[in-house]
Formats: structure tokens, C-alpha cells, sequence
């Protein structure tokens, strides 16, 4: 079948159309020149001589004929014989069809842009940023820490995608962190999963990229396939390191090797128990760790020391008049936290110094002063059998009781008070723990009063994984209320630590007065941060939360300094450094319930008088 010539050129003048606001305009354009040489044509053949010389000839008709198009008052001068005024009409009645259609489509087509600008589909063109793949609420603990970690830098950028609208996560951000100072948040709306969306954000300029896990039951799956995605991707230049975290320890080996060398796969399911486990047995670790994290206060640097080359670590514990060494990264780059104090500095080694901030740390001239008299040798303490309550029950709790089974005495017990019998655990075989089930309402008062609590030293309060956020930590705030009462009237036999899920909570928790919360998303966030920032540090945060080496604990001040005897800090690390530690800060007991710091205070002033009494803590670097 032949095609007729007039739906050739409609087919045509169609695919013209499809072209956009730029098309448009053009047509639009076209017509207007078309008519003005259509009316100046009539007007050169239908004139007298006397009209066409007075509006200059062709050129002056033509002018004419273009400012009535564009202006329809023009018109409202003009004078002459009927046919003259009515070419004038035409033009412009032309004139103004045209000239409106032109405004609708220039304002359509603005319109159009800004809110293509808006969708923020736009590719980025920064250098040495640092990404952040996907959405949840660990992106605002992220974004706040990267604010804090660059706020001495001229200029940084965040850069977020997300299948999520800009304008939405613009207004979430700015609702929930205000002004972000120098560092500018820059999002876009893609899907991490595809190719082409992961190209709006420039990750071969980037810094580092971290892959944030999304919220529900899949988001190891979505971790692994984003990582599998920038691991086939081909890079240009140097490839930035990548940092994640997998919710199953399960996933853990598959997430890496999706990732390959550059990605840094942080198992948080794993770090969430050890640090329930670890706060069970010294309340305020989690404040420690959470200092250690945050760029609010001090964190950990990796730097040379070529004046301390030569000498002992225990030696180098006393050098600095600002910042507390930690430990050493070997010229191999194998990281050692606390090592022996008779470990020699070598010319390749650098260390692990906590600080405010690395231009803060300075070697001192001299050591600082140390008491001898304030000094006590205390025996080290043997463990005793624990006797631990285990409240609520969710998925990390089988491997609470694995790894508490790890690491009490022999002959320990504990007892899990839940509503459902937990009958794989309670027929597994433990080798230190007896393992018992009491049956338990844990938000009704009467229940957990028929536990016998005065019986425990310890209880743990597990968040409930089985129903919303919200929820969970509303009902363990009850529980914790009536722990807390029941505890006053029993006349204080037990420690407190608690699982909850959002951070904003915790002042409200505050009235409970436990002894420690474990907020495993927002340490997992921070984590990540300091990862994102410095890929070098993984070696220490590794060894800090693996309990067969060196980790930290909050140990009796009784144990270093006589109680209430005023000593500095220096004269604590001494004590430490005899037995093998390394002190890096200290926990009052009287500020336990005060609200940022709960009584921690890491690398104090060396020469400050310092009294600690002996229900205070001395948090040092040990391996038990």
C-alpha cells in the first residue's frame, strides 16, 4: 500500500513536534516570519506609491508589519485607506495567536525544566566528595557526622541517592539537621541498583561511597547487589574504598566478595550482640564506644612519630602532653591494640593516638608528674559465676547466649523470661551456662515481679523485633519503669542494659535510670562514618570489638588510685601501664544520668587533679 504524500508530511511535521519546547519555538517562529512577509507582500502589491514611500519601502514594511505582530496597540495609530487598516488587522490578529502561543509554550517549557531540575536527575560534577547509596534513617546520623567531620575543611559535599524524591529528602534533611555549616547535602532520586542512576553522582571523583542498608527483610540482598554493581563497574582513576554493613552475619562472606578488596563490610549483627554482651558486664560501654565513634569528641588517629622511634610503647604511653596512645599499626600493616608494654617503636610503625582532634596532639617536653603515693597494686580479680536475667526475646538473642556462653565462668546461669519457650536454645548444649526459661509478660508488673529478681545481677531487656520501631521501644520503656521500681524497693541487687531502637529516645529513658542502652543502629552508623573518613582504622575498631584480644573495659578505679585521694590522670596511666593496660579515660558514677557524656571523660588533662572515688570506673585498653 502506497503511503499518500500528505501522511508522509504529517508523520513529519509529528516527529517534529516530539523535539520539545525547541521545536515548538521554532515552528512558532517560522509562522511569524511567514506572515509578516505574507502581509508586507500584500501590502508592496496592493499600496499606492505615496503609502509604500512613506513606511520606507520592503524594509520599513516589513519593520512595520513585525511591530504590530508583536505589540496589537500599535495598531491603535495607525490611519489610511479600509484595505490598509485591514492588512493591519491581519497582522495583527496573526500577531497575537502567535505571540500568546509563544509565552504558553516558553512558560510550558520552563515549567518543564525546573521540575526535571527538581526530580534531581541532574549528573553531579564534584571531585573528592563522599556518596551515600540509599535510605533510612541511619542517613541523618550519617550526614551529622560527616557535617562534624569536615567542619574544619573549606568546602565538602555529601552526595545522597535514593530512589526517593529530591524536594522530599531535601525537606527531611533540613527538618531534621538544620543548617549543615560548610558541608553542602546534595541529593539526587535513582536507584543504587542501576547503572545509569549511579553515574548522576560521579563516583570516579568521589572520596568514598557508603551503601547504606535499606530498612525491611531484604536489605542484605539490596547491600549485595549495589556492591556487585560498583565492583563490575569500570572505574577511572583511583577507585574510591566503600564501606557497608549486612544485618546477617550470614551474608557477611558474600557480601564481601561482592565487593571485592575495595569494600569494607562491617557485620552489624555481630557488633549489636557483642556490645549487649560486653555492657552486661561493665554498664557505660556503649557511652564509651559512642564517644569513640562521633566526631563530637575524640576519635582515634593513625600517624607517625619519628621522636619516639627506638622506644617502648609503655614508654610512649607518657610522651604526649595531648592525646592518649593507643596501640601501634606495624610497618606491615598489621594493627595491634595495647600491645606489650616492652614493645619497641620501629621506623615504619605508626601510632594509634586519641584525640580531639590530630592537630591537637603534641609530645610533651617532659613526662608529667606521677604520684607514687597515690598508686595502689591491687590483685587482679578473678571472675565469679554470673547469675543474668535475659528479658524479651528477638533474633540476636541465640547468639547473646552463644557468646555469653564464650566468655562467663563456669557454673554461670541464665534464665530467659519471655512469653514463647525458646526450645532449640533450651535443648542446646552450652559448656559454662545453664540456660533456663521462666515464663513472662515483660510490660505487666505482676509477671516480672514473679521472677525473683532480687536473685540476678545482671538483666538484659531485649528489644521486640516483631513489631514496629516505635513500639518496641515503648513497650521496653514500660518494662524498664517497672525494673527500675521493683529494683528501689529490692534495695539496688542488679544491673540494667537495655536494647532500643531509635536514639531520640533515650533522654525519655533516662527517667528509668538504667545502667547502659545499647542503640546498635546509630553505633553502626557512626562506624561506618569513621570508616567512610579513614578506611585505616577498621584494624583497630576490629580488635576493639573482637573479645579474644585487647577490648575495653571499665574497670574499678579502686583498682589503680586510692580512693578519694587526689592524683592526675598521668599517675592513672602509670597504674594502668603496670598492669599491662591502657588507661584512656575515666566514668564518674555521681554523672552516670547526665546527659551527653553520662559521666565518660576520655584522654582528661594529664596534670588536672583528679579524684576518683570507688564507685568510679577507669576505662582502659585490656585483654582478659
Amino acid at each position: 500500500m502506497r503511503t499518500r504524500w500528505r501522511d508522509r508530511l504529517r508523520y513529519w511535521f509529528d516527529g517534529t513536534m516530539d523535539r520539545g519546547t525547541p521545536a515548538l519555538i521554532g515552528w512558532l517562529g517560522l509562522a511569524s516570519v511567514l506572515l509578516i512577509v505574507l502581509v508586507t507582500g500584500l501590502f508592496m502589491a496592493v499600496g499606492t506609491k505615496a503609502e509604500i514611500e512613506e513606511h520606507g519601502g520592503w524594509g520599513g514594511a516589513a519593520w512595520m508589519n513585525l511591530m504590530r505582530a508583536i505589540d496589537p496597540g500599535t495598531m491603535g495609530g495607525d490611519t489610511g485607506r479600509p484595505l490598509f487598516l485591514a492588512l493591519m488587522l491581519t497582522i495583527t490578529i496573526g500577531g497575537v495567536f502567535i505571540v500568546s502561543s509563544l509565552i504558553g509554550v516558553l512558560t510550558t517549557g520552563l515549567e518543564n525544566r525546573i521540575a526535571q531540575l527538581r526530580k534531581g536527575r541532574s549528573r553531579l560534577i564534584e571531585h573528592g566528595h563522599t556518596i551515600v547509596l540509599g535510605w533510612s534513617e541511619q542517613v541523618f546520623t550519617v550526614i551529622e557526622e560527616l557535617v562534624k567531620a569536615n567542619q574544619g575543611q573549606r568546602r565538602s559535599r555529601v552526595v545522597i541517592l535514593a530512589d526517593r524524591d529530591k524536594v522530599d529528602m531535601d525537606d527531611e534533611i533540613r527538618g531534621r539537621l538544620g543548617e549543615t555549616g560548610r558541608t553542602r547535602v546534595i541529593c539526587r532520586t535513582g536507584s543504587p541498583l542501576k547503572r545509569a542512576d549511579l553515574e548522576l553522582v560521579s563516583p570516579d571523583t568521589a572520596k568514598a561511597i557508603m551503601v547504606l542498608p535499606p530498612p525491611g527483610q531484604d536489605a542484605d540482598i539490596h547491600v549485595i547487589k549495589t556492591l556487585l554493581l560498583l565492583n563490575n563497574r569500570t572505574w577511572r582513576g583511583v577507585r574510591p574504598h566503600v564501606v557497608t554493613a549486612v544485618q546477617n552475619s550470614e551474608n557477611v562472606a558474600a557480601a564481601r566478595l561482592a565487593g571485592g578488596d575495595a569494600a569494607l563490610v562491617i557485620d552489624a549483627d555481630d557488633i549489636a550482640v557483642r556490645l549487649v554482651v560486653q555492657s552486661h558486664r561493665q554498664a557505660g560501654l556503649s557511652t564509651v564506644c559512642t564517644d569513640l565513634l562521633d566526631f563530637a569528641g575524640n576519635e582515634f588517629y593513625i600517624r607517625p612519630e619519628p621522636a619516639l622511634v627506638g622506644a617502648t610503647y609503655g614508654e610512649a604511653l607518657h610522651a604526649y602532653e595531648r592525646g592518649v596512645p593507643a596501640g601501634l599499626r606495624r610497618g606491615d600493616g598489621r594493627v595491634v591494640v595495647n600491645p606489650p608494654m616492652d614493645t619497641v617503636i620501629g621506623e615504619r610503625d605508626h601510632l594509634i593516638v586519641l584525640a580531639e582532634d590530630d592537630l591537637l596532639i603534641r609530645l610533651a617536653d617532659s613526662p608529667a608528674p606521677v604520684d607514687e603515693a597515690a598508686i595502689v597494686t591491687a590483685p587482679d580479680r578473678r571472675p565469679l559465676p554470673d547469675r543474668t536475667l535475659l528479658i524479651g526475646w528477638n533474633a540476636r538473642a541465640t547468639k547473646i547466649i552463644d557468646l555469653l556462653d564464650r566468655l562467663v565462668e563456669p557454673g554461670s546461669v541464665v534464665d530467659i523470661a519471655a512469653a514463647r519457650r525458646p526450645e532449640e536454645v533450651l535443648a542446646t548444649a552450652h559448656t559454662n551456662l545453664t540456660v533456663g526459661y521462666k515464663h513472662c509478660e515483660p510490660t505487666r508488673r505482676a509477671s516480672l515481679e514473679s521472677l525473683d529478681l532480687g536473685g540476678y545481677k545482671h538483666i538484659i531487656v531485649l528489644a521486640d523485633d516483631g513489631v514496629g520501631v516505635e513500639e518496641a521501644d515503648d513497650r521496653t520503656l514500660v518494662t524498664l519503669l517497672h525494673l527500675r521500681d521493683i529494683e528501689v524497693r529490692l534495695g539496688d541487687p542488679y544491673s540494667i542494659v537495655t536494647e532500643i531502637n531509635n536514639d531520640d529516645n533515650r533522654e525519655v529513658f533516662q527517667v528509668t535510670k538504667a545502667d547502659d542502652f545499647i542503640v546498635s543502629t546509630k553505633l553502626i552508623s557512626l562506624l561506618l562514618t569513621q570508616l567512610a573518613e579513614n578506611r585505616h582504622l577498621q584494624g583497630v575498631f576490629a580488635h576493639l570489638f573482637d573479645p579474644s584480644g585487647s577490648e575495653i573495659y571499665l574497670k574499678p578505679a579502686s583498682d589503680y588510685v586510692t580512693p578519694g585521694m587526689a592524683a592526675s590522670f598521668a599517675t592513672v596511666i602509670e597504674a594502668a601501664r603496670r598492669r599491662g593496660h591502657t588507661a584512656i579515660g575515666y566514668r564518674s558514677k555521681r554523672d552516670g544520668d547526665q546527659a551527653p557524656s553520662y559521666g565518660v571523660v576520655l584522654n582528661p588533662p594529664r596534670t588536672e587533679p583528679l579524684s576518683l572515688g570507688a564507685d568510679d570506673n577507669v576505662i582502659v585498653l585490656a585483654e582478659e
